[in-house]
């Protein structure tokens, strides 16, 4: 079977690894504008999935999710952990505004541990925080996964072309199957008029001695990485495409981030960051028709439109998004 992915983001690449698994003489192409600036490796990659996430059903939602933890913690367990920047991490949420805030509908039941805060804990930071919990779980450092990825799949023959396409029909006539991880790009090549763009800023800076990350409600965070790299954020502007640096809210981001955290106030900076988080309404999108051009016709699978946890569970829905392939082709063969 030849397959053409479109997207070389985080989606794409773990949709590629996962076939590579599934169907393994699958003959593979990876399409994409760019492979080294994606939103994905702007993302700080820890696992925690909002309440809010959404898929098609909770059966199928709470099914990606739990595939997505135990594919990064089957890597976590392996050599390759650090080369894959797979690792387990810890830390704590922290709120006024509610204790549905602190809590977590998908991940309570599948990390290791997810408990209310001690007493004790609430002096971890400051603030007169009236909920919070504490909670194990993993961290998928971009700067190193992304790369991994891209040389076990040409490693394994797959190929990764530079091209940006005007419409998925180019494809079909040379490929049996299409997997579109486009993201954003699925407005253009999809007319997908629910994908809407949440403009993200962050800080990234240097402290090897902060190990746990911290929450303060969700608006302001501090995620450590691998070498001694810490994420602080954050922000969330709906709609907006703006990719340059905006001072004010670095500011914002740095001024919250140490009044909350006084122990980063001397903490270098490194970097500074902007992404556009592939927001859906309603739902990720993970679904499946025929596409046609001419006489041509080929499967295409949609999957895409994950905001801002495309890290989180790109393994879950790109599973499902195989899954949806492997029953098409079946069901195509078996009416021959």
């Amino acid at each position: 079977m030849k397959v053409a992915i479109v997207g070389g983001g985080i989606i794409g690449l773990t949709t590629a690894l996962q076939l590579k698994r599934e169907l393994r003489n699958a003959e593979i192409t990876i399409f994409a504008t760019d492979f080294d600036n994606t939103v994905s490796h702007v993302a700080a990659g820890i696992f925690r999935v909002s309440s809010s996430y959404s898929g098609p059903t909770e059966e199928i939602t709470r099914n990606w999710i739990r595939d997505s933890y135990e594919y990064y913690d089957d890597i976590r367990k392996s050599y390759e952990a650090s080369f894959a920047g797979v690792t387990a991490i810890s830390g704590y949420l922290f709120a006024n505004s509610s204790p549905e805030t602190v809590k977590n509908y998908w991940l309570e039941d599948l990390v290791p541990i997810y408990r209310r805060t001690t007493d004790e804990e609430f002096q971890l930071v400051n603030g007169n925080w009236k909920y919070g919990s504490f909670f194990k779980t993993l961290l998928t450092e971009c700067k190193l996964h992304l790369p991994w990825a891209r040389k076990k799949l040409q490693d394994n023959g797959t190929k990764l072309i530079k091209k940006k396409l005007n419409s998925l029909t180019e494809l079909v006539s040379d490929w049996d199957l299409i997997m579109n991880c486009t993201g954003l790009g699925a407005r253009f090549l999809c007319n997908d008029r629910r994908l809407v763009s949440i403009r993200g800023q962050l800080i990234k800076v240097k402290a090897p001695w902060v190990k746990t990350f911290f929450y303060g409600e969700l608006d302001t965070y501090i995620i450590p990485g691998f070498n001694g790299i810490l994420t602080l954020g954050g922000s969330r502007n709906f709609d907006s495409e703006n990719m340059k640096i905006c001072p004010y809210e670095l500011v914002a981001i740095r001024q919250r981030c140490e009044n909350f955290l006084p122990a980063i106030k001397t903490a270098e900076i490194v970097k500074n960051e902007v992404g556009l988080r592939p927001h859906r309404e309603n739902n990720v999108r993970v679904e499946i028709e025929q596409i046609v051009n001419g006489y041509s016709k080929a499967i295409l699978v949609h999957n895409y439109g994950h905001g801002g946890y495309g890290v989180c569970t790109a393994p879950g829905t790109a599973k499902y998004a195989i899954k949806l392939a492997k029953e098409m082709h079946k069901s195509s063969i078996a009416k021959l």
